[in-house]
């Protein structure tokens, strides 16, 4: 099992990097928003703090370093460089899928980041399709122990198993399973796609069961049935997920759809996230944190110097947007009338 493992995460990370895995003809419906220009910002561009609060932890800028990857020798160098950086920069971390740790001695070290990392939000992270395949609160909370992390998420990818060769594809009856882990653990538990996205629907049922935050995940970045397609050695999977390479639910649509049905509730948008300036559109109609993912991971095999220098650009490129429209803060930047959706101006509300 140390082997197949460690084989998986690998290729995901080679992959990732190196082939076109995003889906066809499918973006994160960000660019139906825009940015109206203040030619009088009235503020001092030395003003502009991008200062936020995620699990009741301070946190530098509103960005999340999103799970990606664990269990495997490349893992632990890249999951080491993003700590580092996300200690520096002030940004949470999450980890990729913990069920390796539980389940092989092997390259344990790549999720044990918390000294990396002493200070900043950190995620671990668990499929939630595990609850129908033997684990359960007291994994989770061993989960939580080993890493040290201040919250779980538990991720939902029915379309990535149903391509994968391993897949687990037992999604029956998981609410009830999901609701004796939020009881069980002391810490908040999140919720997540992998790509495809979660609507407010869905988001209110996972709220009602216990879950504390929404990661959408939205389509328009990775689609996960492309990598494991590119992955698989049964023909007709391979054929079959073609079908499905614009899967999903845009990450703008997702954002809209979840804060409309809860209006409180923590929502992370990733998916596709790539610059600052998607960051700010993302947090004016309804996110409160955003999450990149591949964005940072080639640099996350360089060094963690690369990875902030990658942090700082997207740092900057949301200041410019925030002065750009005379925004101080992030309540500024939520509550801004300076935005046009799909061609409509609030100004003119």
């Amino acid at each position: 099992m140390d082997e197949g493992i460690n084989k998986r995460k690998t290729e995901h990370i080679r992959l990732c990097l190196e082939d076109h895995v995003e889906g066809v003809d499918k973006s994160t419906g960000l660019e139906g928003i825009s940015f109206i220009h203040n030619a009088l910002p009235e503020i001092n561009f030395a003003d502009i703090n991008l200062r936020s609060r995620f699990l009741d932890k301070p946190i530098k800028a509103p960005f999340l370093v999103s799970s990606m990857t664990g269990g495997s020798e490349l893992a632990a160098q890249i999951n080491q460089n993003l700590a580092k950086a996300a200690e520096e920069k002030g940004w949470a971390v999450a980890l990729g899928s913990t069920r390796a740790l539980l389940e092989s001695d092997a390259h344990q070290e790549s999720f044990l980041i918390r000294k990396h990392a002493p200070s900043v939000p950190l995620i671990a992270n668990l499929g939630a399709v595990q609850l129908n395949y033997g684990y359960g609160a007291e994994a989770c909370r061993r989960i939580v122990e080993l890493t040290g992390a201040d919250s779980i998420v538990l991720h939902f990818n029915p379309l990535q198993e149903a391509v994968q060769d391993e897949g687990d594809l037992n999604f029956e009856n998981l609410l009830p399973k999901i609701e004796k882990v939020c009881s069980a653990l002391d810490v908040p538990v999140g919720a997540k796609e992998v790509g495809f996205g979660i609507d407010g629907t869905i988001a209110k049922k996972l709220y009602n069961a216990g879950i504390s935050y929404i990661d959408v995940a939205g389509a328009g970045g990775t689609s996960w049935s492309q990598v494991e397609k590119l992955r698989s050695n049964d023909p007709l999977k391979k054929a079959a997920a073609e079908a499905f390479n614009n899967w999903g639910i845009p990450t703008k649509d997702c954002i809209v759809s979840v804060r409309s049905a809860l209006e409180d509730v923590p929502v992370v948008s990733s998916g596709g996230m790539k610059t600052g300036v998607d960051a700010a559109k993302a947090l004016t109609i309804g996110a409160d944190v955003i999450g990149f993912a591949r964005k940072l991971l080639q640099a996350a095999t360089e060094s963690d110097e690369a990875v902030m220098q990658t942090m700082e650009q997207i740092e900057l490129e949301l200041k410019m947007t925030m002065f750009g429209i005379g925004a101080k803060t992030m309540d500024d930047l939520k509550n801004t009338k300076r935005v046009s959706i799909m061609g409509k101006s609030l100004l003119e509300d």
